[in-house]
């Protein structure tokens, strides 16, 4: 059978844990396991941008091993990396390392044409890496919000999960203003974009505003994204 894709998840700096003792590197367990689930090894990378600085050409030496990328929820991005200033005393969990990071490896995924599926915090970081901008704080947060999303039928998400989904969502911000590059393909009842797809990206790439790890161990459609993923990652096997 041969091995099991290799799935890069960015880890999310933590100030606390306690059977560590200091300050940790953390992923969501629900997210790992369903990658597992769907056939991939899930790999924990360090997001290491000493100063807040990391080029492509060091992550595609560092992760040349790799098979696709998953870049999951997490913190705010600091509004200066769509060219604003902080308004909103909402933004939370600002980290220059983890901005800088994960900004390189969307766009080395990318250009690359390396399998991505980009999550919450994931898919807001692809939309500032190709110039758009985000809601640094919505009227109305969906936070432990479970809503229908509608999903146009002439898609790779709906082809994956449906033309329409349960989203389990966790965010204050939203996409404002989107890049050329990026199509919207689904949508809560408020307006709010809850998924994206670039029509001319090299690799396999879908990206979500909600959780779908929240609920992907009892419902098919949403660990279908990470099936797709896997999927596709084993493919486009280097």
């Amino acid at each position: 059978m041969g091995r099991r894709p290799l799935i890069a998840v960015p880890g999310r700096f933590s100030t606390s844990a306690s059977a560590l003792r200091y300050h940790a590197l953390a992923n969501a367990q629900a997210l790992l396991a369903a990658v597992w689930r769907a056939g991939g090894e899930p790999v924990t990378i360090l997001p290491w941008a000493p100063a807040g600085t990391v080029t492509q050409e060091q992550l595609a030496e560092r992760l040349a091993f790799v098979d696709g990328v998953l870049l999951p929820g997490g913190g705010d991005l600091d509004p200066v990396q769509y060219g604003q200033s902080v308004s909103s005393d909402h933004v939370y969990d600002v980290n220059p390392e983890q901005d800088a990071f994960d900004l390189a490896l969307a766009r080395w995924a990318i250009d690359s044409g390396t399998p991505l599926l980009a999550i919450c915090r994931g898919m807001q970081v692809v939309t500032v890496a190709l110039g758009g901008t985000l809601e640094q704080h919505m009227d109305t947060p969906h936070r432990h919000v479970l809503h229908s999303v509608d999903i146009d039928p002439e898609t790779r998400l709906a082809a994956t999960i449906g033309s329409s989904a349960q989203a389990s969502c966790y965010h204050h911000q939203r996409i404002d203003q989107l890049p050329a590059s990026v199509n919207v393909v689904a949508r809560a009842s408020d307006g709010t974009v809850e998924g994206i797809d670039i029509p001319d990206a090299r690799g396999w790439f879908l990206g979500v505003q909600w959780h779908p790890e929240d609920t992907a161990a009892d419902d098919a459609s949403q660990q279908a994204l990470f099936d797709a993923l896997v999927a596709a990652a084993a493919a486009s096997r280097r």
